[in-house]
């Protein structure tokens, strides 16, 4: 794509580096087939090469956000399907990731939007908050025919259909190799997925132990910062992802750490941006880097460890792949090879590139368009027949198990009941 910015515009670093992505666009129109959101909507503007258009007149003009470039900017679930098509190497993570920015800085949004995004940033990465939130949710859902008649409300409507009606216990796995341990992890605690399933956390400690593993939770780290990435707020994320990387070389200064270990791919892909997050940050870019290197997501971890073997069992497993884990950061076989090696006889539905409208906050700012996807995600897994549906992402987990009674599990909680777990409680009726 031939572009015309000027020698002034390219001296600020994000915008030669916005450029240079640019200039990668063929137009060849691969990324349309793949993309959710053109495949729902039919628009080209909702499609990664439509937005491509939109951002590159945008930046090079210097003029702020519309209300055009905003509605389809948002649209985007950034599942990032297009760049896994792309034939000539777009990162468009990157480019919408600097949009987003822009967007945040230059355009004011209407009052309902910018309180609704003002609230989800202020409650979902922080888990106390969150867990306050959602026991009042049952005083919300009194008002749900208010909200959902409001277009304006509409997101609150959806952040409630979304709630559980009853939060899990918080669990404290404290458990240590029985020998020498052969590794140590971090595992990252997070934010949102502490509260929704803390399960998924205890069902990894307890697999990785049990080969010997010391896994250990670090002080001071958090929510990663993806959930604040992706509506444009840069600072906020940066200063998220500065916590985690303090915390994490504090331990490894101390202890040393073999990998840091992720149970949320979302968070993962986040993670292991952190280098490009930082890059310019002169006090935190040789650390971020470190901390980028080391991040890993648990099936990855798993797969070298090398579990043992085990028999086939007569239970079929739909593997439903995360974007964030099979698009942002190319992993695709290992998930399935660590459950087929444990036994499960694992299926995977038709289009399963195409995302299931959870994205972070998507399916409550998007709802409508969140809940077609869904739709159509759902369809495909039922088709499947399966006994457990798994995936390796929270939001994936939450918005798939909002609309199927099939029991929906973290891929580690199957893995921890193979290798000697307590049977999950989901499973305990089949």
């Amino acid at each position: 794509m031939q572009t015309n910015f000027s020698l002034t515009q390219l001296a600020d670093p994000k915008l030669a580096e916005a450029e240079g992505i640019l200039r990668k666009c063929v137009h060849c129109g691969f990324c349309t087939a793949t993309c959710p959101t053109y495949v729902t909507l039919g628009n080209e503007l909702d499609s990664p090469r439509g937005r491509i258009y939109l951002i590159k007149d945008m930046l090079e003009n210097g003029r702020a956000a519309d209300e055009e470039v905003v509605t389809h900017i948002d649209r985007c679930l950034s599942c990032l399907a297009c760049t896994t098509t792309c034939p000539s190497g777009v990162d468009y993570m990157h480019l919408v990731d600097h949009a987003r920015a822009h967007i945040e800085k230059t355009y004011r949004r209407p009052l309902a939007d910018r309180l609704m995004r003002a609230l989800l940033a202020f409650v979902l990465p922080f888990p106390r908050r969150l867990r306050l939130a959602l026991q009042l949710a049952p005083l919300g859902r009194l008002l749900m025919p208010v909200f959902r008649a409001s277009k304006a409300l509409r997101p609150l409507a959806a952040m409630l259909d979304l709630a559980p009606k009853r939060l899990p216990d918080a669990r404290r796995e404290d458990v240590r190799p029985s020998g020498p341990p052969k590794g140590r992890v971090a595992l990252l605690k997070g934010c949102a997925q502490t509260v929704l399933d803390p399960g998924i956390n205890a069902a990894a400690q307890r697999l990785l132990t049990r080969f010997g593993i010391e896994v250990v939770t670090v002080e001071g780290e958090g929510c990663c910062g993806s959930l604040t990435h992706h509506m444009g707020r840069e600072e906020a994320a940066l200063d998220f992802a500065r916590r985690n990387i303090d915390a994490w070389c504090r331990e490894i200064e101390a202890r040393g750490l073999d990998a840091i270990l992720i149970t949320t791919s979302g968070c993962g892909t986040t993670i292991k941006d952190y280098a490009h997050m930082l890059r310019q940050d002169a006090a935190y870019a040789e650390k971020a880097a470190k901390v980028a290197a080391l991040a890993r997501d648990i099936t990855e971890y798993l797969a070298v460890l090398d579990l043992p073997e085990l028999p086939q069992r007569p239970l079929t497993v739909a593997y439903h792949a995360a974007c964030s884990l099979q698009h942002g950061q190319k992993i695709t076989a290992i998930p399935k090879q660590v459950l087929q090696r444990a036994g499960f006889r694992v299926r995977e539905p038709a289009a399963s590139h195409l995302c299931c409208g959870s994205a972070g906050t998507y399916n409550i700012l998007q709802p409508e368009i969140a809940g077609q996807l869904k739709e159509r995600k759902l369809r495909s897994l039922a088709a499947l027949k399966p006994d457990v549906i798994v995936a390796g992402n929270i939001g994936c987990l939450t918005q798939i198990g909002s609309g199927t009674q099939t029991p929906v599990l973290h891929s580690v909680e199957l893995l921890d009941w193979a290798y000697g777990g307590e049977t999950p409680v989901k499973l305990r009726d089949l």
